[in-house]
């Protein structure tokens, strides 16, 4: 099994949601997060002062998978989040040893 984590423009979040959706995922957990990267952010002028404004709002969706169903979710997600500029976001892939799922007490693929 393998933990997918993805950084993406908030706009994107329903065409994600919407591409994984297709593919047959359907789980994910999705969050509220602020960051930056190459972009380094931008400057803005309020009430006649400028400042820079650092962490630009991201949404980070989690999903845990099946190694068969990961090479098809990773490019469900760049292509469905991908706008070809700056700040498109970045997917982290990692290995889940196992899961548990608290109710049935199922271990792991079919707890997933």
């Amino acid at each position: 099994m393998k933990k997918i984590e993805a950084i993406i423009k908030p706009f994107k979040l329903e065409a994600v949601k919407e591409a994984l959706s297709e593919i047959g995922i359907h789980g994910m957990t999705v969050t509220e997060v602020k960051g930056f990267g190459r972009q380094k952010g931008h400057t803005e002028i309020y009430r006649g002062s400028e400042y820079t404004v650092d962490f630009l709002p991201k949404m980070k969706i989690e999903t845990v998978l099946p190694d068969n169903q990961v090479e098809a979710a990773i490019t469900a997600i760049i292509n469905a989040a991908k706008t070809g500029k700056i700040g498109d976001g970045k997917v982290f892939v990692w290995n889940v040893e196992n899961a548990y799922r608290i109710r049935t007490g199922e271990t792991g693929e079919s707890a997933v």
